[in-house]
């Protein structure tokens, strides 16, 4: 296994892969079956020729471009395990960075209903179902195939029987009106896309990822039916791109939001906007 590893980390290194030990070792556990621990327990192992020719093929499947979240099927948020395939995003850290900011905003001394609007794998969703123990959830999606996956998470994190899912257009099949709605929409400019690493676009599922024109077109959408949905008092987050503070805020203005603002990321870029319904 020491070898393969050592063998791995190069043919990665090689291909740009910017972690290419780690990936190695993930890689090389997952077609084993075991965990990364195992690896430095036993770097002696051989592996059998079908062991060989099952990482052989992953890892050039690696190289190829697929991202490895799909490659093993799953992926860490917020501490809990979430399987992911190629109907749905892979989700990232600004997305935990939201979520960290919803869980801060969210009453704690009553009951609450949320909606997770595009809810993808269903993180959002299932994480504010499990930290938030007096709220009830919605979870929407245009997508059939990340509902059924976005299910397959809450079964597995122990939150299925809280959690409501719909397929929606966003709020065109939601009727209720909720204290917390928190959502990730698409907000890469069409015309940017083309610019984005090549294992994105090619891979990752171009309607989560596509924000239309200006990068809010589908931002501009959602906020339409925003007022409508949302009690008195009730919050509102969203992630976005870099640079589309100022006219999400307008957007959130125009719907009849108040104290509408953008908040920076870790790296320093806006990446949430926060709005209140008055």
């Amino acid at each position: 296994m020491r070898e393969i590893l050592n063998w791995t980390r190069g043919y990665f290194k090689n291909a740009g892969i910017v972690q290419p030990r780690l990936e190695a070792e993930t890689l090389l556990a997952h077609t084993l079956g075991f965990d990364r621990l195992h690896l430095y327990l036993n770097p002696d192992k051989p592996l059998t020729a079908e062991e060989r020719t099952r990482f052989r093929k992953i890892i050039k499947q690696r190289r190829a471009g697929i991202p490895l979240q799909y490659l093993i099927g799953e992926v860490s948020f917020f501490g809990l395990r979430f399987r992911v395939s190629k109907e749905v995003l892979i989700p990232r850290p600004e997305t935990e960075q939201l979520l960290e900011q919803a869980l801060r905003l969210a009453p704690r001394n009553r009951e609450i209903a949320c909606l997770d609007l595009g809810t993808g794998s269903g993180v959002i969703a299932i994480c504010l179902a499990r930290f938030l123990p007096r709220a009830t959830v919605t979870a929407a999606d245009l997508s059939t195939e990340a509902l059924g996956l976005a299910r397959e998470n809450a079964e597995l994190n122990g939150v299925l029987d809280r959690i409501t899912f719909l397929e929606s257009d966003w709020f065109e099949h939601i009727s209720n009106a909720f204290d917390l709605i928190v959502s990730n929409p698409p907000y890469i400019e069409e015309k940017e896309l083309e610019k984005v690493p090549a294992e994105v676009r090619q891979y990752e599922p171009r309607i989560a990822l596509d924000g239309g024109r200006g990068g809010i077109e589908r931002i501009e959408t959602l906020t339409g039916g925003l007022r409508g949905h949302m009690h008195p008092g009730g919050v509102l987050l969203l992630e976005i791109g870099n640079g589309q503070g100022g006219r999400v805020v307008e957007l959130l203005n125009r719907a009849g939001l108040v104290e509408a603002r953008a908040e920076m990321d870790l790296a320093g870029h806006e990446r949430f906007v926060i709005a209140r319904c008055p």
